[in-house]
């Protein structure tokens, strides 16, 4: 895992189409934005679970059978 610090304002690069923003800092957390490629799925931790189950109960195009 890489760890950095990082100031309001100051910005995060992962490859070539996803920045990472820190927008404020308060005592209790961070508040980030995230501008990523609108295909790319970002669920926060807590609803990993919940999207997960969705995608099970979805028929793919394998699925359906004509």
């Amino acid at each position: 895992m890489l760890v950095l610090n990082r100031q309001r304002g100051e910005r995060i690069f992962i490859g070539g189409d996803i920045v990472v923003t820190v927008v404020r800092c308060d005592r209790g957390g961070v508040r980030l934005g995230i501008d990523a490629p609108r295909d790319l799925n970002i669920v926060r931790e807590e609803l990993v679970d919940i999207v997960d189950r969705q995608h099970a109960n979805t028929p793919t195009p394998a699925d359906v059978v004509s």
